[in-house]
């Protein structure tokens, strides 16, 4: 007997995607397009983010890596630089195998076409540098080793031979311009680069005696935490200086970009969130089409296990098409946002950075499994409904109602529960809790729409019993209230999120705008650099102080001094301001109460994210600054530019004020009391007060003729000029620029949500023919009940705005009070732009309503008029 093989037949379920499923997509590709498009921009924006931040992070441990060489050790002043005498000591350590003294400044260098370029400074000890960075070492050009030692030799790296070009290197000292020789080159990567000499560098910047870092290579088999506990308790270590781990560089940028890139990512998920709702209306909208068609493949055997497994197989693959082309978009993003913007996006992180784009595997499968995930969940309740529906009523066309059901006290715990949420501290110094409970309310929101909707409607209808067409808008909305959490769901959620975004931008800006009223008073302001980092380098001399002070124009002139403050190796640095304050309430934006000095103390006045990440609680005293000043010892005197050792000094927290150019921490102290502490009386910024009728720009040219008389190089050595209202409007440009995605965000939720009761009441007046039949019977005409459908879509759409509007307050003061001071430590004032949001409410209602009747124009003519006969 012969035995025939078997072929194996494909599963029903598959078989029904190939040809059930196919079907529907392939006669209405825009509607599914718009879901994968949805899902796509959701992916492709929290993607490119991703990878955006992950690049830059790399670049910059790389870069790290090569300019320091990875030692065990760093030894780094708190502030500014400290005493070369510290390097013989560390070097005869028994425990230190080789110990690299640099000197690390950061400066500005000239093109050839006259722009100026930030430029990092090394100043090294060749010797030594080979063993601990060779990646640093000078390869000069000719066969003259020794040129490396010569006082005006440099040597660049690849990205500031690109940037300066060959011959000449113009370095700016101050308001002077030097000319030095490019001798050569280094191998180090990473941004700008200049390698010379250790005692050249100290001798063209004029600091002589002094060095800012020094590199430690322990003994095999040192413990590296004993070693520093022995240093610093020794007699002799200086108190202004810190020991730091290497990792601690890569730590720091880490932890300082953490907040700005995890609300970023949030942002960009809103996008994904949305695009779930728009994935439940598509596919609401597609099984009300299909609900017969389901009816009979339940009257042919389909379980309705399986057509719940059939329809959340199509959302996720919604999913998985939008999810694969956003992975794509996003890298093409990336890559594209980091050769033309860098890597900076907006946070002040990475400014000098152009990585290359690294590409994350890991991130790609995650980022794609949280747009199928997203889809699944847009997909869960129509899938529901295609298992629910009853067979034989929907093959007659009667349709079904299918609501959302739910107790009201679930929606009262989760609003709690979000309420409770939001009070929680930060998690990971993240406000993790601030996400969930903003979650939390949203979702509570939407379940409460039924018993929301009771109770306005049950309100309303006595009102218009004597009207035909609202009472029968407003009963039937009030009948089937469950639906109303499919038809506005997705309004508002929304709408929600909108009024979320536009409260907070417009109190951030309000506050913004306020805070500059406060910081900006002058009418003219001069700036020596327009990095921070190069405040140590480029700044204006007490002789050039003194002469702008003297200009005829000039009525009154201040002066402010910045400078890094390392008071924790794991932390970014403070920016240490000094500057007059003869009236604290009147010159600073205090935030609080101000609190009486005690008598011998010094008062400080530092920034929200002081008080935040380093304790500084106002009225106490505040301990981690006296490193800053404290002295190094009887043999190591703590060095300034004067050489002279610092007074003890007891610093007193007397107010807090707000700080929203300076995320990572300042502190303000008086110009008097750091002039006599640090015998430092630098300036890098200038505030100008002019007499009346002088003209602003006669004044700008006689500082630039003081400036050019202090620099022999030339015009290159000009400092930077803004008139306060110039400053004021770059400032807002800037903010205005940072926040456009949230505006593009709103509008595409908006749009996503009104698509959703588009979706919602076309699927619903489908199910509606023989309703809408019967009326026409009764005598109602076609405007009549276009009119009926148009109020029932005004009824809710008010409804999802009423909701909208209380939810989105609702998380506008999460973000406002939590998110924002958890995230960036700086607080704002809340701003309601109740015009706004009213102006937006009353679009969303009138749009909805008009959705809502475009929806039943096909379903209201002269085909629901033959439906009713189908059962005679």
């Amino acid at each position: 007997m012969q035995s025939t093989a078997v072929k194996p037949r494909a599963s029903p379920l598959l078989r029904l995607l190939l040809s059930f499923s196919w079907q529907e997509l392939w006669h209405h590709p825009w509607r599914s397009a718009a879901a994968v498009l949805a899902v796509m921009l959701g992916v492709a924006l929290a993607f490119s983010v991703h990878l955006i931040n992950a690049s830059a992070l790399d670049e910059f441990s790389q870069a790290v890596r090569s300019v320091s060489a990875e030692p065990d050790l760093e030894v780094r002043a708190v502030q500014g630089g400290f005493a070369e005498s510290l390097y013989p000591r560390l070097a005869r350590d028994p425990a230190v195998a080789l110990a690299s003294p640099v000197l690390e400044l950061s400066t500005y260098a000239w093109t050839a076409q006259g722009t100026r370029i930030p430029l990092r400074l090394l100043g090294v000890d060749a010797l030594v540098l080979l063993q601990m960075a060779p990646a640093l070492l000078p390869r000069p050009r000719t066969s003259d080793r020794f040129a490396l030692f010569e006082p005006d030799a440099v040597f660049l790296n690849a990205a500031a031979r690109n940037a300066l070009g060959e011959g000449s290197v113009r370095l700016q000292s101050g308001l002077q311009v030097k000319q030095l020789r490019m001798a050569g080159d280094v191998g180090a990567g990473g941004n700008p680069l200049a390698v010379m000499d250790l005692g050249a560098a100290q001798d063209l910047f004029e600091r002589s005696g002094q060095l800012t870092r020094i590199d430690l290579r322990l003994q095999p088999g040192t413990d590296r935490s004993a070693f520093i506990r022995t240093l610093q308790a020794g007699a002799e270590w200086p108190g202004n200086v810190t020991l730091v781990e290497p990792a601690d560089s890569t730590q720091r940028i880490g932890n300082l970009s953490r907040a700005y890139r995890v609300n970023l990512t949030v942002l960009a998920l809103v996008a994904l969130f949305t695009g779930a709702f728009l994935v439940f209306s598509v596919l609401s909208l597609s099984v009300a089409k299909r609900s017969q068609q389901f009816a009979l493949l339940a009257v042919l055997g389909l379980t309705g296990a399986q057509r719940l497994r059939l329809v959340l197989i199509e959302s996720v693959a919604l999913g998985l098409l939008g999810s694969l082309a956003g992975i794509a978009l996003g890298g093409a993003l990336a890559a594209l946002a980091l050769r033309l913007l860098g890597a900076d996006l907006g946070g002040g992180y990475f400014s000098n950075a152009t990585p290359v784009l690294h590409w994350d595997s890991t991130a790609a499968v995650a980022y794609t499994g949280l747009g199928v995930l997203a889809a699944a969940v847009g997909g869960w309740w129509p899938a529901r409904q295609a298992q629910s529906l009853p067979p034989a009523q929907t093959l007659k066309g009667l349709g079904s109602s299918h609501g959302v059901q739910g107790s009201a006290w679930t929606s009262v715990g989760l609003l709690l529960l979000g309420v409770l949420l939001a009070a929680a501290p930060p998690l990971f110094d993240m406000p993790l809790a601030a996400y969930f409970a903003v979650g939390l309310l949203l979702l509570g929101g939407i379940t409460a729409l039924p018993w929301l909707t009771t109770m306005l409607l049950d309100r309303l209808a006595p009102h218009l019993a004597r009207q035909v067409l609202p009472l029968l808008a407003v009963e039937r909305a009030r009948r089937v209230r469950e639906s109303a959490v499919v038809a506005v769901s997705g309004v508002v959620a929304a709408l929600s999120l909108a009024v979320a975004l536009t409260v907070m931008v417009a109190s951030f800006r309000g506050s913004v705008t306020r805070w500059l009223d406060v910081v900006l008073p002058a009418d003219l302001y001069v700036r020596s650099a327009a990095s921070a980092s190069a405040a140590e380098t480029v700044f204006f001399s007490a002789e050039f102080v003194r002469s702008v002070a003297a200009l005829p124009g000039v009525q009154r002139l201040t002066a402010q001094r910045s400078s890094a403050l390392l008071l924790d190796p794991a932390k970014p640095a403070v920016t240490l301001l000094s500057r007059a304050l003869d009236d604290p309430e009147r010159e600073l934006p205090l935030v609080g109460e101000l609190f009486a000095v005690p008598s011998g103390q010094i008062p400080i006045y530092v920034s929200e994210a002081t008080r935040d990440l380093y304790g500084a609680q106002p009225g106490q005293r505040f301990e981690p600054l006296r490193r800053a000043f404290s002295a190094a010892g009887p043999q190591s005197p703590a060095l300034n530019p004067a050489g002279t050792p610092a007074p003890a000094a007891s610093f007193f927290v007397a107010g807090v004020w707000r700080d929203y150019s300076r995320q990572f921490g300042s502190i303000a102290i008086d110009r008097r009391d750091f002039e006599r502490l640090s015998a430092d009386t630098r300036a890098n910024d200038l505030a100008l007060w002019l007499r009346p009728g002088a003209a602003p720009a006669q004044v700008r040219a006689e500082i630039l003729a003081l400036a050019a008389a202090g620099a022999p190089g030339g015009p290159g050595a000009q400092p930077d000029f803004g008139s306060s209202s110039e400053i004021r409007a770059v400032s807002l440009k800037i903010f205005d620029r940072s926040f456009a995605v949230t505006y593009w965000l709103q509008a595409v939720a908006i749009g996503i949500g009104l698509f959703g009761v588009a979706a919602s009441f076309s699927a619903q007046v489908l199910a509606r023919r023989k309703e809408f039949g019967l009326l026409s019977h009764l005598g109602f005409t076609r405007a009549q009940i276009l009119a009926v459908v148009a109020g029932e879509g005004a009824a809710w759409t008010a409804i999802g705005a009423v909701a909208g509007i209380a939810l989105g307050l609702a998380v506008a003061l999460v973000l406002v009070y939590v998110v924002n001071p958890q995230s960036f430590h700086w607080s704002m004032d809340l701003d309601v732009p109740w015009l706004r949001l009213g102006l937006l409410s009353c679009a969303v209602v009138l749009v909805g309503a008009a959705t809502a009747w475009a929806s039943g124009r096909a379903a209201a003519g002269r085909d629901a008029v033959l439906a009713v006969k189908e059962d005679w």
